[in-house]
């Protein structure tokens, strides 16, 4: 308890939680609760940066661990508490507090929003390009932390492309703040990569620069059916050659997640069942009278060279939506599905059909009666695979064992978006070497020496 005494006299004791005032959401994340002995021993609530100093000196101080959590919608279990902690929550933290559009950046605090973020760009006739499905309660120091991925990686890239600048607080206390603006800033080491993807472990991230672009002016969606997945393939280096820079999205659907979605979700089937493979592709372009004719030169011509079977081109915004409702039922899939096994994983494009299949076999090599149910954002190499299987209690470890080892038999990355958190520290040598690890651990130890932050997350 004498982490929580010097924190009294350290902070407003207005932000801290403890006992029956400790929220059980600080408990878990989307998918991952924390095990019943791992109770914190308070959650701070800061107001600012110098806050976040204070609980960290006295944290460093009394070797007291941290977590630091944002909207808590990770799949990973790396914003669990561990038993003992102070969890520092950045929910207060949610100030916009510049829109730049000559430098073409937004500069925001850690907590706020990602939809927010989205609106406030927007409002300012520009986009800010990084969209997942937790858009309305994830926060932006989370997506940064995790290197958050999702729906236009494709053209716009991860988070880490997404940032210019951070502010960050070292575990002793120390600010670490480039609020840098300038695309262009080649000055020896770049710090801000250290706590991108670091998930909290190296660093609590305070405030972000973050880029912006041009608004696009039209979006052009299809949904496209192909007898063959080698046709896929085709497809998508005739989407990249037609469409170039404006190509934003290519999402395959493989038929048992298109199946399953569409009846989970109640939809109306935009194309037959029975395809071997389904893509959503979408544009995103600056000429409104233009590219909807372009685009549809492109399905056009895939039809009449026989690579697209079937197609369908959104003629509104509430028809591309309705196209994006059957490929998001990824979230309701996985309750629906539960007990399931859930994983993110990349291989190299070429090779994720390949892959899909030698892992299937291998599980069911296992479980006879094991299902894969998949989709993937194709060409940014990610695949994502729901297992289930009739044994119980569910083989959960079983699963995540016989599907990294084909991950690492295949040369790819044990997590393609979600992060390592808990749920994949096991794993991590799947993809990365012992030396890179090692390296991971000294950096840790030079930036976190009694390795207070997050501690129990990857590595």
């Amino acid at each position: 308890m004498q982490v929580l005494e010097r924190l009294r006299t350290a902070i407003d004791p207005a932000i801290l939680r403890t006992g029956a005032d400790l929220s059980p959401r600080h408990l878990r994340d989307w998918h991952v609760e924390a095990d019943a002995s791992a109770a914190p021993l308070a959650a701070a609530l800061p107001r600012s940066v110098d806050d976040i100093v204070a609980i960290l000196r006295a944290c460093h101080e009394t070797g007291t661990p941290v977590v630091a959590q944002g909207g808590l919608t990770g799949l990973v279990g790396g914003a669990i508490p561990v038993a003992g902690c102070i969890v520092i929550s950045l929910e207060r933290l949610n100030a916009i507090e510049e829109v730049d559009p000559d430098a073409c950046t937004i500069t925001v605090q850690a907590g706020t929003p990602l939809q927010r973020i989205q609106e406030a760009a927007d409002a300012a006739d520009m986009l800010f390009p990084l969209d997942i499905g937790s858009r309305g309660s994830c926060q932006i120091g989370g997506n940064v932390s995790t290197n958050a991925g999702g729906n236009r990686v494709l053209r716009y890239g991860m988070a880490r492309d997404l940032v210019l600048g951070i502010e960050a607080v070292l575990a002793d206390g120390t600010v670490l703040s480039n609020l840098n603006k300038m695309l262009k800033n080649n000055t020896a080491y770049d710090l801000k990569q250290l706590f991108i993807g670091s998930e909290g472990t190296l660093g609590v991230i305070t405030r972000l620069v973050l880029r912006t672009f041009p608004k696009p002016r039209s979006t052009q969606t299809a949904l496209c059916a192909f007898s063959d997945f080698a046709q896929v393939y085709a497809f998508l280096r005739m989407s990249r050659t037609h469409l170039a820079a404006s190509l934003a999205a290519f999402e395959v659907m493989w038929p048992a997640f298109y199946d399953r979605g569409i009846q989970v979700g109640g939809h109306r089937p935009p194309l037959p069942h029975g395809a071997a493979a389904y893509v959503l592709v979408e544009s995103m372009g600056s000429d409104p009278a233009r590219d909807p004719e372009h685009f549809a030169a492109l399905v056009e011509a895939a039809l009449e060279q026989g690579v697209v079977a079937d197609a369908v081109v959104a003629q509104s915004v509430a028809e591309a939506q309705r196209i994006w409702q059957i490929r998001d039922m990824s979230g309701p899939l996985t309750h629906h599905l539960a007990p399931v096994g859930n994983y993110d994983v990349s291989i190299e494009t070429g090779r994720i059909d390949a892959f899909r299949q030698a892992c299937t076999a291998r599980l069911q090599a296992r479980w006879p009666s094991a299902q894969t149910i998949c989709f993937g954002h194709l060409a940014d190499s990610n695949l994502h695979m729901f297992v289930i299987v009739d044994e119980r209690p569910f083989p959960a470890d079983d699963i995540d064992r016989i599907v990294y080892d084909c991950v690492g038999e295949w040369r790819g990355s044990i997590s393609a978006e979600h992060g390592i958190g808990t749920l994949k520290r096991d794993y991590l040598s799947r993809s990365r070497s012992d030396a890179e690890i090692e390296a991971m651990r000294r950096i840790k130890a030079a930036l976190d020496p009694r390795g207070i932050l997050n501690p129990g997350k990857v590595i």
